[in-house]
């Protein structure tokens, strides 16, 4: 659509984009090279500024819910392994509840349900940051998180680990150097839990 003004707006509905012509005055050949510099991008059409606006801030609050999510996802995981834990630690009648056979019993099936519900990795490697000293009481926590991640890998299913630990642990032993054996203190270094 060619009209004799200088300037003349067309909307290409096909491109839905605006776009600005202007007629040479001077003739066809100078008219293409302005053509070219005077185009405008497709923000600047009616339906953009439309979804642009609102679209921007729907996707940002979708991220922020999602992230929300995975955020409170990521924190009920330790909530959940450590009440499990500790009410069956505290309900199977155990004594010892710190470096006795009640903490090897805990330190075993948190170190299970971790291997069997995420990746005996993630056992490694909270052992290497929650028992880095070479304490006593933090030997035996490595041992029995290792043989803990071995009980979670092997399982067949979530009810098998708890009977598999239990069992573990009544066959184990005071200062017991068996990889396959759980282990605890001498009971003049048993403590109380504070619960």
């Amino acid at each position: 659509m060619k009209t004799s003004s200088p300037a003349a707006a067309e909307f290409a509905p096909g491109r839905g984009a605006v776009q600005t012509r202007t007629e040479s005055i001077a003739g066809a050949g100078s008219g293409r090279a302005l053509d070219s510099l005077t185009r405008a991008d497709a923000t600047a059409t009616p339906e953009a500024g439309r979804g642009g606006d609102t679209a921007s801030p729907r996707r940002n609050r979708r991220r922020w819910l999602l992230l929300a999510a995975a955020l409170a996802l990521a924190a009920a995981y330790p909530l959940a392994v450590l009440a499990y834990v500790y009410w069956h630690s505290l309900t199977i009648g155990l004594p010892g509840g710190r470096h006795g056979p009640q903490d090897a019993y805990r330190h075993a099936l948190a170190s299970a349900v971790v291997a069997y519900t995420a990746s005996p990795r993630v056992v490694h490697w909270l052992t290497e940051v929650m028992e880095s000293d070479d304490s006593a009481g933090s030997q035996m926590d490595r041992h029995n998180n290792a043989i803990g991640a071995a009980i979670g890998a092997a399982a067949d299913s979530f009810a098998a680990i708890r009977p598999q630990v239990e069992a573990r642990v009544r066959a184990g032993r005071v200062n017991a150097t068996d990889p396959q054996q759980i282990t605890w203190l001498p009971p003049r270094q048993w403590r109380r839990l504070p619960l």
